[in-house]
């Protein structure tokens, strides 16, 4: 027998299911459920009616939808009123969406009629399963009392499994997913099982929850009591002329208040709620939350102010003393120290420090603090994603309290301090609310004066706070958080630096926290250099802190050694105290190769050598590129590939190589994700000596990004750049001409020790980094080697 199929109008329920042989009521407010009752009531009053799985979604469509419903016949319309319609329907059969085709303006399905087996004769398996139903059904009418007596009459005097099943979901309060359950099981035996699972657990968990509730009556009573005994109490000991401990804490508040001489709009708030304290009961919830509010609020320093220290000398001496180098950093420190030297009421200032992990970001904020003689409080904002972090919690939840900024300067004891915001670059965002936009007001010293805090409520002084952020990047700090401040960039060490740093601040650090004599372990320069480039690899000191101390370990086990008297660590014991080397410096090839060229890189941990190497062999043109590549170095390469094909003629190649030859560019150390566009000159000139057999200087690094026309554009990162450049032996740096303006921010040691050519065009590069052929033919490639006055920029040598 063919199944048989209708095209109707559909109504998506929310919470309710509608069973056959079954009367429903439920309200229409949907305006797609209004349309499809006008449509069925224009036809023959038939409804498909089928349960929403999410009942939030609005326009549903076939997936939010359950397969199968009911087909209804609509009864009687009643309308509420102006947006909302009642309706009554009869169930008439199950049936399956076979295909929602119409959403608007009004839902629109092509269902299936579900024909129900019929019930066979009744045995002794049906007999016991309707006792067993009839008796869950009692215990569940006994614990809810709600259920009429015409719906008892109905339950026990019906033997049929399939209707029993139906009219007992229908009429008992479950989840409406357990309802479709029912409704989507044909069968009337297993649907008289399931329902009869479902009466035993339900008949549990109102069992327990009338255990709580009485439970909870009993609490409560018993509160009840006790406040009623108390207010008794109190009111004998006032008769008596007795007062309680409650008026000599609400006199301790007003004091207090008082004493703090606030503004005039702030006193009468507090004093506002000290009355509000008092007419309330001692236990109330509203008087403990008034409590813990009063207190804070009091126990903020309002009117404590360090007294700066506006000596540029002093804080100069103390900032050399506790850090080397830095001295952008420094610099812009004594420039506010002199500023407030000549306007005591300057407002705070916001500083940003950027920089790699590991070069004193944070150490650097608390000895500007130590040098101006301010309080500092410090607080981490990595990872948090919630507002009222910043703003705090109103005081009328549960567990509410001030934002981190208050709480800082409660912390502090002080209304001025030096707040260091450390990872402002790691906030995050959700649905509770955006920190960095709360950080605005914070940070804006035109309007941080009344900062009003969720939980305090009363506006607070944030004008003479001075902040101090730190940051790996100002890649993820929003603009306008970051238009707020003054970013100081903070650059890696170079290996004179970490040196020095090792020697005056680190070694004499560690052999204080580990009880080393100053002359029991001994190290010089060239040890502390050989732990730099074999044993660390950063940006930072952090590792070479680690270092430092796990030799103030070793020498204090063999100290432990009554026969030892002092440790000497040098380059070639260093093995034996920090183990087998864990790093090898890059070195540039020591002969000039062809295809093969040395790339400058920037990584967080400083710089590196990035060498290219380039294979040409006979094929069909395919471009291979290896070497575990960005998007964006991916699309230097074939830049650089189009950049040579257009000029092929003057550049001495042949012009169809690109149709010959199969070119294989690869970055070695393939493990290793690499990308960014500054290594677009380093491949051009890789492919070029590749294609024209020309070698490519050994002593020569070059950095820049290339364009189709051969220009060469600036690139970042040149001072970590550079110094890589000179730990792997290059003598000659080749940069774009834009970037000799960087050049001033190079360590004077790198400076003095490599040759700096600068590069508007390629063929300057080719003409600086291409060994010069044994004979001088005067075309193509050649020319450009004949006179490289023509194409080269004038040489630094600095």
């Amino acid at each position: 027998m063919e199944p048989v199929t209708k095209n109707i109008p559909a109504l998506a329920l929310r919470g309710l299911v509608v069973f056959p042989r079954m009367t429903a009521s439920f309200d229409l407010e949907r305006l797609i459920s209004m349309r499809a009752l006008e449509r069925a009531m224009e036809t023959d009053h038939e409804l498909f009616v089928v349960t929403q799985r999410d009942v939030t979604v609005d326009l549903p469509q076939q997936d939010d939808l359950y397969t199968v419903g009911t087909l209804v016949h609509v009864s009687q319309v009643l309308r509420v009123s102006d947006h909302v319609i009642r309706v009554i329907v009869e169930g008439k059969q199950r049936a399956k969406l076979r295909r929602l085709w119409q959403r608007e303006p009004f839902l629109q399905t092509q269902i299936e009629l579900i024909e129900e087996p019929k019930e066979g004769r009744s045995g002794a398996r049906t007999e016991a399963l309707l006792r067993q139903t009839y008796a869950n059904f009692g215990e569940y009418v006994e614990l809810t009392q709600n259920l009429s007596a015409e719906v008892l009459a109905v339950v026990f005097g019906s033997t049929r499994p399939g209707y029993l099943s139906d009219f007992i979901a229908q009429h008992v309060n479950i989840r409406y997913q357990d309802k479709q359950i029912i409704l989507e099981e044909t069968r009337a035996l297993p649907r008289l099982r399931r329902i009869n699972e479902m009466l035993c657990r339900e008949t549990e968990v109102i069992a327990l929850e009338q255990e709580i509730e009485g439970k909870v009556r009993e609490r409560v009573g018993r509160i009840h009591r006790d406040f009623v005994l108390r207010e008794q109490i109190k009111v004998l000991q006032n008769e008596l002329g007795e007062g309680g401990d409650g008026d000599e804490e609400l006199d301790e508040y007003r004091n207090r208040i008082l004493a703090l001489k606030l503004p005039e709009e702030v006193e009468k708030k507090l004093l506002k709620d000290v009355e509000r304290l008092s007419k309330q009961s001692y236990s109330s919830s509203e008087a403990s939350v008034l409590r813990s509010y009063l207190d804070t609020v009091l126990e903020l320093p309002w009117k404590k102010q360090t007294k700066e220290r506006a000596s540029v000398d002093a804080a100069r001496k103390i900032l050399e003393r506790d850090h080397f180098g830095m001295e952008k950093v420094k610099e812009r420190i004594l420039e506010f120290i002199a500023v407030r030297a000549l306007k005591a009421d300057a407002k705070g200032q916001v500083i940003c420090l950027v920089g790699p992990p590991g070069v004193g970001k944070t150490s650097i904020a608390l000895s500007v603090a130590k040098a101006m003689n301010r309080k500092v409080a410090r607080l981490s904002l990595g990872g948090v994603r919630d507002e009222a972090d910043i703003r705090g919690h109103r005081k009328t939840y549960v567990g509410a309290m001030p934002g981190r900024i208050v709480e800082a300067i409660g912390r502090s004891g002080s209304m001025n301090p030096l707040l260091v915001l450390d990872e402002i670059d790691k906030l995050g965002s959700d649905h509770r609310g955006d920190p960095a936009s709360a950080l605005l007001e914070v940070l804006d010293t035109e309007q941080n004066h009344a900062f009003r805090d969720h939980y305090i409520e009363i506006p607070i002084d944030l004008s003479h706070v001075m902040f101090i952020m730190t940051a790996n990047t100002t890649d993820t700090i929003p603009r306008p958080l970051l238009d707020r401040m003054e970013v100081i960039e903070l650059n890696s060490y170079t290996d004179e630096e970490k040196v020095q740093i090792a020697l005056r601040h680190l070694l004499p650090k560690q052999k204080k926290e580990h009880g080393i004599p100053a002359n029991a372990l001994r190290l010089d320069e060239d040890t502390v250099r050989a732990v730099i480039s074999s044993y660390t690899r950063e940006s930072g000191v952090r590792q070479l802190e680690r270092q430092m101390a796990k030799l103030c370990r070793k020498t204090a086990m063999a100290l432990s050694n009554d026969t030892v008297k002092r440790v000497s660590v040098t380059a070639e014991n260093l093995s034996d105290y920090l183990g087998v080397p864990r790093y090898t410096r890059d070195k540039a090839a020591q002969k000039d190769l062809v295809g093969v060229v040395n790339g400058l890189a920037w990584t967080q941990v400083g710089g590196e050598i990035l060498p290219v190497e380039v294979n040409v062999m006979d094929g069909t043109g395919k471009l291979e590129l290896t070497g575990n590549l960005g998007d964006v170095m991916q699309e230097s390469c074939k830049a650089a590939l189009s950049c040579l094909r257009c000029r092929a003629a003057e550049l001495g190649i042949e012009p169809e190589f690109y149709k010959t030859k199969d070119v294989h560019i690869h970055f070695p150390e393939g493990a290793v994700p690499k990308d960014g566009p500054s290594a677009g000159v380093a491949v051009t000139t890789a492919l070029l000596s590749a294609l024209t057999g020309r070698a490519v200087r050994h002593d020569v690094a070059m950095t820049g990004e290339v364009t189709l026309r051969g220009r060469v554009m600036p690139i970042g990162g040149l001072r970590e750049k550079t110094m890589a450049a000179l730990r792997a032996g290059i003598h000659t740096v080749i940069l774009p001409a834009e970037n000799e303006k960087d050049l001033d921010d190079i360590d004077q040691s790198v400076r003095r020790q490599l040759r700096f050519v600068t590069a508007e065009t390629v063929d300057a590069v080719f003409a600086a980094a291409l060994v010069l052929p044994e004979t001088i033919s005067g075309t193509g490639l050649d020319a450009f080697i004949e006179q490289p006055d023509a194409v080269l920029s004038p040489a630094l040598r600095v």
